[in-house]
């Protein structure tokens, strides 16, 4: 944010500090990723620098079918699975709790966002817990379901931000007009929100993607998912194929992150032209 032209010295100078201890917190953030990238194209099998040389190898060894591809594999089956089911049930509660007001509608709220707040390894022992009872432990059911319960916060605070600048009153026109609210909400309600319904589907992939705790608590050989995968090559056989597969989720992570500001900056403007 630019400073006013009257601002004083002091101000300009805390200006200044300010932009410079943010600029050192994105260094800090940042330097690991850079650092951790140059060594994935390493034609050595150590991890240090300075590089003995570039080469691709490391990656050939990432796309063999075994085991980074089938882990990448179950990360993904159980990422698109986790999304489909995070992203319904999660809209559908964030468009009731914004369509009605009742005395409990905090209490459900909080509910619903509690796996954000609960430490992931309690709900990890709690899944396993009550799915090992169920049969569920060792199986793709469970893990997709222990996913869900960890994304559908996400959406619902996604979906609940987006609903709370829409006008109902098209919602009222519709149904005015004879659209029953089923189908007034495919047809009026779904379209305006698809941008932040998109964006809680991503944020639930994402989250499905990258967690490990739950993976490390319920899942068998046969679901290792790519985290999980990972976790067990840092413990029992450190190698450049494992910086490789790093590499390939942070380009992942940042595509699906260009996403979401391409979905922001489109609801923005959707909601400017509106006005």
């Amino acid at each position: 944010m630019a400073l006013p032209p009257h601002a004083s010295t002091g101000q300009r100078i805390w200006h200044r500090c300010f932009q410079a201890i943010c600029a050192l917190v994105f260094v800090f953030l940042l330097l690991p990723i850079v650092v951790v990238i140059p060594i994935s194209v390493s034609s050595s099998s150590l991890l240090n620098y300075p590089l003995p040389g570039v080469s691709l190898k490391w990656f050939e060894v990432i796309f063999q079918p075994y085991p980074w591809m089938l882990a990448l594999q179950n990360s993904v089956v159980i990422a698109c699975a986790t999304t489909v089911l995070a992203t319904v049930l999660g809209t559908l509660a964030a468009y009731g709790l914004t369509s009605i007001e009742f005395r409990f509608k905090p209490l459900v709220m909080a509910l619903l966002i509690s796996p954000m707040m609960v430490p992931l390894v309690i709900t990890a022992l709690a899944a396993y817990f009550l799915f090992a009872r169920m049969g569920l432990a060792g199986t793709f059911t469970g893990m997709i379901l222990a996913h869900t319960v960890l994304a559908v916060p996400f959406v619902v605070i996604t979906v609940t931000a987006t609903l709370q600048g829409f006008d109902r009153n098209m919602v009222r026109a519709a149904q005015s007009l004879g659209a029953p609210p089923l189908r007034a909400f495919f047809k009026v309600t779904l379209p305006l929100i698809m941008p932040g319904v998109i964006s809680g589907a991503i944020f639930a992939f994402v989250t499905s993607f990258d967690e490990v705790v739950v993976a490390l608590f319920i899942a068998s050989p046969a679901q290792f998912t790519l985290p999980r995968q990972l976790f067990s090559g840092l413990r029992d056989n450190l190698d450049p194929s494992i910086v490789a597969i790093a590499t390939l989720l942070i380009v992942i992570s940042v595509s699906l992150m260009a996403v979401v500001e391409l979905l922001r900056w489109r609801s923005e403007k959707l909601a400017r032209t509106e006005a």
